[in-house]
Order: C-alpha cells, then structure tokens, then sequence
C-alpha cells in the first residue's frame, strides 16, 4: 500500500481513495457517516494528500495538470474549492473530482513553490464538510539559466613585482537555477584576455602569473573572465571585465638630471638661506620618494647642509655658518643621492648615476666692518676723569681695507659721559657716580670711510659695557627713619630705641660701624653693640616736658673703609606723657623739615613767569582792539566830523574843532604854518551864514534850496575851498535816491602829490585826517 502511495505522488495524481479504500476494508465495521461515528472514539484527519509538483517552463499546451487532492468524505453533494493568492489566477481545481491545473507556465526562478488552502463544502450548503488543509505546490527545476556575474566591471590592484600566485581579486557568477540538482547552478571560470600575466583558480580567485609585473613599464591590465554552467550554458552576461592598477613600490635610485652643478652666491648670503638646488629623477610616485643627499667622505659638512624638499624631492643647499670671500673664494664637493626606504628586493642593480659634483662660487661684496669682540667690558673708577677708559677696533674685511671711524650713539648715552677717538679709544668726559648710574651700555658704531673721508654707508656696531667701580664716597647714614618716644618719668637705664646704619656704597662683608654721640651732655647715652648697631638709653631719668617736649641728638656713624667716613644723623626723641603701665598717653608729633630743592624753585619761578607773560598778552590785547574800535569808524561818522552843526544849534562845537584855512595854506605849496589858537581864527565854515528866513506865505524858494543855492556859489567862486564835499549839502538826497552818495570822500585820487604827514604832529583832533590823507593812494581805507 506505501508503495502504491509513492508511485501516485511521483506521477502528480493524489488519488488517495485506494487509500481510503484500504483503510475501510482493513475496518469494515467502520461506518462512512459522520454523524454514526461512535463518540467514545476520537475522529481522525480524513484529507489523505500533502503537496503536489509540477515543472517549470513546461512546452505543452494549457492549462497543465498537477494533481488530484480528495477527501475521504464521498458524498454526491461535495464540492471541492482552492483558497489562497495564487487560486483562481495560477491555479484553479476542478469543484467535482479534486484535479488542479495550472493556468499558466511556471518559473521556479521566480516562484520555487506555492501554498494553497484546500476545502471540502456541502454544493448545497457551502459549509464545510471537513476543516480547511494547506498544501503545497512545487515547481521542478530545469537548466534554463546560465550564469550572470555580479558586475559587469570589476577594478582591483595589486603591488607591482608580487611573487606568482598573489591574490588580485575574486570575481562571482550566479546561476539562478535550482543548486539542489546536480550541475544545474554550478560555475566555471576561465579567462579569455590576460592569460600572460594572470590567472584564475577556484570560485573566480585571480591570481599573478608573472613576478616581474613593472609599474614603470606597464601599470594596468585589462583582463577578460567568461563563466559558463557544467552543461557548457553561456550568455552575453557571462563575461566579466577585470581592471587590474599595479600599486608603486620604492623600487628605484633617485638620478641626478646632470652630473655638474655649479651656483654663484654672494658672501654675505644669510646662514640658513636656500643658495641653489639639486634635482633628481625617481621614476616612482612621490610617496615613494625618499631621496638622502649626503657628502661623499665629508666635504665642507660644516659649511653647507642639503635639505629635501619633500614636495618635489629636490635637494637645497644652504650654508649653515658665514661664507668670506676673501678666506675660501671657491667650495667644490662631491654629493651622494640616495634613498634609505628602498625595497632591495625589487632592485635589480645599483645605478652608477647617483653622484654628482657642486661648485659654489662666493662673489664678493662690500661688507660692513667686523669688530674684533661680540662686545666689550670696561672698568672705570668713579669720581675720576680717564682720558683712556679702553679701546675698540673693526676692521674692513675685504681686500679694499678701508679707514674705519668710531662714533657713540647719544641714544646709548643720553647724558653724554662718553666719548670716543677715531682710533676707537673711549674716555669719560664727566665724573661718574657708581650710586647713581652703576653700568652704562654704549652703543658704539663703526662707519666705513673712503679715501675723502666720506661715509660709504657700511656699518656696523657693538655693545660696550662700563661698569662704574665704587670708591667710599659716601659716609653712613641712619638704616632707616627712626620716631623713637620715651616717657617722662622713664627710670635711668631706660632702652629708647635700637639703632643701625647703612650706607650707599658697596657694603663689603667685614663692614663696621661705629656710633657715638657728638654731644654727652643730654639725658641719653649711646651703647655701640659693635654689631653693627646701637642702643639709645636713658641716661638719668626722669624728663621735663615744660622745658622740652622734644630732644635732638646728633649721631654721628663711621664706617671702617679707606678712607674712613664719618656722617651725623639726626634722631629725635619725643618725651611723652604715659600712665602707669608706661603707655604712652599724649606725644607731640615732630614737626617735619620741609625743604624746597632748587630744582622746585626754578619750576615754580617759570611757572610764574608763564603765567606774568598770558596775563599781559590777554591786557595788551584788549588795549588793541579798543584803538582799533575807537579807529574803525565809518565814513558817514567822518562826514559828520567835518560839517556845520549851527543851523540847529549843537554842533557849533564840533564846526570850529578844525581849521580848514590850515589845509588851503599847505594845499597852495606854503610851509608848514605854526598851530594857531583854535579859537583865535574861525574857520572858514564858520563864516558862512544862513539865508534870512522868509516872512510865513511868502512865495519864496525853500529855505532848504536857498542854502544849497548859497554853498554852491561859494564853491564855485572858491579857489582855496577844500577837495572835498561835505555831507550839510548833499545831505537831503534822500535814502532812495538811485544817484546814492554824491561826496567824494568815498573815492580815490592819485591827482595830489601834497605830503599830509605833518597832520601828525597836529594832536588827536587831527588823527583821523593824518589816516586819511597820510595813506598810500593804492591802498584802500580799511576801518
């Protein structure tokens, strides 16, 4: 019965009613009702089928035959039904005997099996007449495929001159048939362009053929691969394209571009500056460049260094101490180039072409003097004139040797101290005080000079250090300000304050002071500890504040040197009130010593001084412009000065304030007249008298006409009358009149050649006139 069961399933029928039929006869007192199974016995599975196979891309005609599924629930009303994404459109079954077809042709590669859900349902009732079973539907492969590489290109590189069998690269073909079944997905690889120089082994492994695989001879392959099944299927996707690149190793000598090099520099070219460059071929990439330039057995290693430039993998020469022409006017030396990270399994054998010879021409130049010392240091004594204090010298260094003169920067010596010779000897032309200035830093320059004496404008300088010695030029003094205080009924033997000294000078280390005092006769004794300090004692007891509040003692304070010193220090003691636990309870304060240096003095005289000179510039300067206001006055105002007041009363004054009979007598060339009285003549004007007034209605001219009539024929008839019109008769022409003024004094003449100097000596009536007339006639009147 199994094998009966086997041979169904392989054939695609699932006619599983023999089975059924078995199973009844081996149980014939099984009833086929359902509703008559006995319900102490458990009912079990009646679908008697599991799956089903059909292969793939099938010739024959549509739909193809799967299978049969079938119930052991036989009854005339069964009807059977598929469920499931693929029923209705890819598979469909017949509803009376169970067979599934397939509707169209079926791809494993797309679709290797497929799930439905069988039903068993009453045509009548649609309901089920046994639960619902999946099953599955297989498609069988068939060798339809052949196989496609994952790409069509690949790129791989690999180092050049790698041993054979170096791995490059491992290239993959798919076949999408079934890999289940024998030589269906399998692959084999072969190459069709390469062959010379690769290989490939295995799944698609390329390997190196050759050992001597050059970059610099050739750096990329093109190599060719074809898949194929083990039934000899091929496509056009079956072949692959490798680009395989050869990756650079440091496997060649950098080479000299020539084998001479010769450079010209100056001798004054700076220490640590490029002065010419090497360059060298390297046939490898420039991460690989390591060229070393070194000297062949040490030549002028300690005058020139070469440094690789890392980015074009030259070499540069630079000096690394000063050059001289005159000394060495020519180097020559032999130069290595090589490269120390080279792989010397790769080479195959040592270029003759890496050394070369360099020539450095020194060019001479005109440089500035060199002084013989980096710097100088000199002693001087204080207090002492030397005409000698010491001496620099520099010289030319080149072949010329010209005269060098010397010179200290005021700069360096602000309070000029110093001077210098043309031989370069220094002196002191001031005393020096160590306590003031101890080291003074000169800054002495060296000029180079011609044959004339003219500076050619090389020069140089150097520091020269005076150091100012000390001498015992200064006595002792107090260390500090003391404000020593004592009670007044303080008992003898009372220590007042402790004392010490100082003094300017160097203080060497067995230095001794001595104190005394210049005076015994106070109520204080001096004790000298002979350590280099003192105590103040009281000498009695008990002090009297009514008759001194406060007590001077003069100390005096010798030192032990050569020659000793001896200076007086002045302490003063406060005797102050205290209770009775000695605390001081009331003290004068010392009244402090006020002092004004000259120094302040003179400050403060200039200060005055400054402040006298404002102070009479601002008075004088206002003295200035009253004159000028007085001075600037317009020419209506002078008009006024000279006319007729006395129509109207008032201004009889200011009429006979000038005598113009003065001005006829110098207009007609006569000599200066003596001054008058003003009152002794009358002026010209002041003869001149009003027209009678008419009687009221009379028919008569203007009074105003009849006066202007009278002026008129004065003037004409007037030979001596004064060159100038005045204001009382051409004063009513109005302010619009479109004539304006008719009076000449607003108007230049160059006719006159009279001198109006002497109104000078006229007095103040006569100022304005002697500015008027006195003037340059090509000059304008400025008020």
């Amino acid at each position: 019965m199994q094998a009966l069961v086997m041979l169904l399933a392989a054939g695609g029928t699932c006619y599983l009613g023999l089975l059924a039929a078995a199973a009844a006869a081996a149980n014939p007192g099984r009833p086929n009702a359902l509703g008559s199974l006995p319900a102490h016995r458990r009912q079990k599975r009646d679908w008697i089928w599991n799956q089903m196979h059909i292969d793939e891309e099938r010739n024959d005609s549509l739909p193809h035959y799967v299978g049969k599924i079938k119930s052991s629930v036989d009854r005339k009303n069964t009807e059977y039904q598929l469920r499931g994404e693929s029923a209705g459109k890819v598979f469909r079954v017949d509803k009376n005997t169970g067979d599934v077809y397939a509707l169209e042709r079926l791809d494993r590669e797309k679709i290797s099996e497929y799930h439905l859900t069988a039903l068993v349902v009453d045509k009548d009732t649609k309901r089920n007449l046994e639960s619902p079973s999946s099953f599955t539907i297989k498609v069988h492969d068939v060798n339809d495929n052949w196989p496609v590489f994952t790409h069509r290109v690949f790129n791989a590189s690999v180092p050049e001159m790698s041993g054979i069998g170096t791995s490059v690269i491992q290239v993959t073909a798919v076949d999408a048939d079934d890999p289940t079944v024998a030589d269906h997905a399998s692959v084999v690889y072969q190459l069709t362009k390469g062959k010379d120089s690769f290989d490939i082994r295995g799944p698609g492994l390329i390997v190196t053929m050759n050992k001597h695989l050059d970059r610099e001879t050739q750096d990329k392959y093109e190599v060719v691969v074809e898949a194929e099944d083990a039934q000899g299927r091929r496509g056009e996707s079956g072949t692959a394209t490798v680009f395989i690149t050869l990756q650079d190793v440091n496997d060649n000598f950098p080479i000299f571009t020539q084998t001479r090099y010769t450079f010209s520099v100056p001798e004054d070219i700076r220490v640590g500056s490029p002065l010419g460059s090497l360059f060298v071929e390297d046939p490898d990439e420039p991460q690989n460049r390591k060229t070393k330039y070194s000297f062949v057995q040490g030549e002028y290693r300690d005058t020139f260094t070469i440094e690789t430039d890392p980015t074009h993998n030259e070499g540069i020469i630079k000096p690394i101490k000063p050059l001289d022409y005159e000394r060495i006017p020519q180097y020559s030396f032999t130069i290595e180039a090589t490269d120390p990270t080279i792989d010397l399994r790769y080479l195959g054998s040592t270029s003759p072409k890496n050394i070369a010879r360099v020539i450095i021409n020194i060019t001479d130049v005109d440089e500035p003097p060199i002084f013989q010392q980096p710097f100088y240091h000199f002693q001087l004594q204080e207090n002492q004139k030397k005409p000698l204090i010491g001496s620099v010298l520099a010289k030319d260094p080149d072949a010329a040797q010209r005269d060098i003169r010397y010179s200290i920067r005021r700069t360096s010596d602000k309070g000029q101290f110093f001077g210098i010779t043309k031989k370069g000897d220094i002196y002191n032309d001031k005393e020096l005080d160590r306590e003031v200035y101890p080291w003074y830093n000169l800054t002495v320059e060296a000029k180079e000079v011609d044959s004339s004496g003219t500076p050619t404008g090389k020069e140089s300088i150097v520091q020269v250090y005076v150091e100012v010695m000390d001498e015992n030029d200064n006595a002792p003094e107090f260390a500090k300000p003391y404000e020593p205080k004592v009670c007044e009924n303080a008992p003898q033997g009372k220590l007042v304050v402790q004392i010490s000294a100082t003094d300017k000078d160097i203080t060497p280390r067995d230095v001794k002071f001595k104190f005394s005092l210049s005076t015994e006769d106070s109520n204080f004794t001096l004790i000298d500890n002979h350590d280099n300090t003192a105590n103040i004692i009281v000498k009695y007891g008990y002090f009297d504040r009514e008759r001194a509040k406060v007590h001077h003692l003069p100390v005096l304070i010798s030192d032990n040197g050569r020659p000793s010193l001896t200076g007086t220090s002045m302490l003063h003691v406060t005797v102050c009130k205290c209770n009775e636990h000695g605390e001081f309870t009331l003290c004068e304060e010392v009244a402090a010593q006020v002092g004004i240096s000259i120094q302040a003095l003179v400050a403060i005289f200039l200060c005055i001084l400054t402040i006298t000179v404002i102070t009479l510039l601002i008075i004088l300067r206002r003295r200035l412009r009253k004159q000028a206001r007085a001075h600037g006055k317009s020419v209506p105002e002078i008009h006024e000065q000279l006319v007729t007041y006395d129509e109207e009363g008032g201004g009889e004054m200011d009429t006979t304030s000038y005598d113009v009979s003065v001005l006829n007598s110098v207009r007609h060339g006569g000599a200066k007249p003596p001054r008058p009285a003003l009152d002794a003549r009358p002026s010209l004007y002041a003869q001149v008298q009003k027209p009678p007034r008419q009687a009221p209605g009379a028919h008569a001219p203007g009074e105003m006409a009849a006066m202007i009539g009278v002026k008129k024929d004065e003037a004409d008839h007037d030979g001596g009358g004064p060159p100038y019109d005045t204001l009382h008769i051409y004063g009513y022409e109005g302010a619009e009149s479109i004539a304006e003024s008719l009076s000449s004094l607003g108007t230049d003449s160059s006719d006159s050649d009279i001198d109006y100097d002497f109104l000078n000596d006229w007095g103040p009536r006569f100022k304005m006139l002697a500015e008027l007339y006195g003037s340059d006639p090509q000059e304008e009147l400025v008020y």
